[in-house]
């Protein structure tokens, strides 16, 4: 065991036994899990910036005091962190309700400005979040132009492209309401929900504020929670334009993914754009 992260553990009053096991799905970064006299817990291992950047997402979570389980952050070092370590269980129907009721609950966690306090992480992606008042501009200037020239200057994408999404990214003026901004997860693809013994839990966020339909286009981009989790969600209140609004806010982790992992991904981006054009 590495003398930075047992120190740590010394630090948090945690006797370990035996090592680390690694976890599954830690694609970027080290994950296991760890048994102590004190109990389990998951250790991380990343870059520092990462690192602080999911400790800082994971507090605000859990201060924000939904009924979702969010795994609580026992201390972070030099590029480790130590948390909660979550029991797995099967999901079901109930399960599926109270995520889109807590989901409703943290999108009800407003502020004045879209973005967030620091800088974060979509994946390997660095994510700007300088806060911008206006949510149009915010999407437009932090998110999808950044990105669409990432992925022109990357060779992934033509001048054409490129300048069909600034076009979509100047016209939402034209169609989206600007709103307060909601406290959202960032990246909350089905691998970022756990099924655990107290419930549906959230990890792995890539956090800010901004339009709620950020985290329900995530959810959808890959498959669907099922239709229990959007009547808990939407709660008789789902907007005329959702189609429109999934097609806006899938474009972006769309094109993350084209920028991380290639050209499989030109396609989503250009149905996206096709969609938005319409």
């Amino acid at each position: 065991m590495e003398r930075a992260l047992h120190e740590l553990l010394e630090s948090l009053g945690l006797a370990p036994n035996g090592e680390p096991q690694p976890l599954s799905g830690g694609d970027i970064a080290e994950v296991a899990w760890l048994d102590t006299r004190q109990g389990p817990v998951v250790v991380k291992r990343d870059s520092h910036e990462r690192i602080e950047a999911e400790a800082d997402g994971l507090h605000a979570l859990h201060q924000a005091g939904t009924r979702l389980i969010v795994p609580e952050v026992l201390g972070t070092v030099d590029g480790w962190m130590v948390m909660e370590a979550l029991e797995s269980d099967t999901g079901s129907t109930h399960s599926a309700i109270t995520l889109g009721e807590g989901l409703r609950e943290l999108h009800a966690v407003t502020g004045d400005t879209h973005g967030w306090a620091r800088d974060n992480f979509c994946g390997l992606t660095p994510q700007s979040n300088t806060p911008i008042a206006n949510g149009r501009a915010f999407q437009r200037e932090r998110r999808l132009v950044p990105m669409a020239h990432a992925c022109q200057e990357k060779g992934l994408m033509d001048t054409a492209l490129r300048e069909r999404i600034e076009a979509v990214a100047d016209a939402l003026e034209r169609w989206l309401p600007d709103t307060r901004a909601s406290l959202v997860h960032g990246d909350l693809w089905s691998g970022n929900v756990l099924q655990t013994r107290r419930g549906p839990a959230i990890i792995d966020p890539a956090i800010y504020r901004h339009y709620p339909e950020v985290d329900l286009a995530m959810l959808t981009l890959f498959g669907s929670p099922g239709e229990a989790f959007f009547e808990a969600y939407w709660n008789g209140r789902r907007p005329d334009d959702w189609p429109r609004r999934q097609a806006l806010f899938q474009l972006y982790p769309l094109l993350n993914h084209l920028l991380l992992f290639g050209g499989t991904y030109r396609s989503g981006v250009e149905r996206c754009v096709a969609l938005l054009e319409g």
